[in-house]
């Protein structure tokens, strides 16, 4: 039976309903009514099949929603972002719309697909920035810089029987200092990629724009489709990249007055 089932229908929850005590119930009342309702043995036996169904339907997982896209949500420059992103989309849907039916107009809703899951990656890209740029702010760079001052100085005056906590401080601040600053750097560096990739999204969209019209078949389409595919590829890279750096980080650590120890 399950084998005649859609894959993702396939799993353990749908398994159970299949063969559960209230599917089998569901059926029974659903027979029993068809038949005191006057219907035919055949007629209710189908009833009965139809209610079981409904039951076993009910296990089978819905397919995932797909996140709303707001650039509301994150602050600038992942706003301006996430905005270019979606005008070139809606820019491309527009040529997808006043394309005559046929193999070009076909190419142009598959490339379509393909910049679609490029502006989703902007999105988790700008997500990713605007939640290390919030992360960057928890940490003040300013303050732990002046904070290794401070530990720096309390260590020069400070005996060298009794450096060692002093010393471990130290080691910490300066630990959380290169956290923030790589914390910077990358959020700065993705930043400058998103706006060159963002850039060359509304250069594919403008050439699919051109070629709606002056291409003589999908055809034509195959030098832009590799230059999407490669954006896209580019978008991906770049938001694993920013997933792991936002793994790493830390903002929740921190060293404060008492890590440092008291010198005598």
């Amino acid at each position: 039976m399950l084998e005649r089932l859609p894959e993702r229908a396939r799993t353990p929850a749908v398994a159970r309903a299949v063969t559960s005590p209230s599917a089998v119930l569901l059926a029974g009342a659903g027979m029993s009514a068809a038949i005191l309702g006057g219907l035919p043995l055949v007629a209710a036996a189908a009833v009965g099949v139809l209610a079981w169904g409904v039951r076993v339907a009910m296990a089978v997982p819905r397919p995932p929603r797909e996140e709303r896209i707001d650039p509301f949500t994150v602050g600038e420059p992942w706003r301006h972002f996430v905005a270019d992103a979606l005008q070139a989309r809606a820019k491309f849907e527009q040529t997808v719309g006043r394309a005559r039916p046929g193999p070009l107009r076909d190419r142009l809703i598959a490339l379509g697909e393909r910049l679609d899951h490029g502006v989703r990656e902007c999105w988790r890209i700008a997500r990713q920035g605007d939640g290390l740029q919030a992360a960057l702010g928890q940490l003040d760079i300013e303050q732990v810089r002046q904070e290794l001052a401070e530990v720096q100085s309390e260590l020069e005056r400070c005996p060298a029987g009794e450096r060692a906590s002093l010393e471990r401080a130290e080691a910490a601040v300066r630990s959380q200092l290169a956290s923030a600053e790589r914390i910077a750097r990358v959020s700065r560096d993705a930043g400058t990629r998103l706006r060159v990739l963002n850039a060359q999204m509304d250069e594919a969209v403008a050439r699919a724009v051109e070629l709606s019209v002056t291409a003589a078949d999908g055809s034509d389409l195959s030098p832009l489709s590799a230059d999407v595919e490669s954006l896209v590829g580019e978008l991906e890279s770049l938001r694993l990249a920013l997933e792991e750096t936002a793994h790493a980080a830390d903002p929740t650590a921190g060293i404060g007055p008492d890590a440092r120890g008291t010198s005598a």
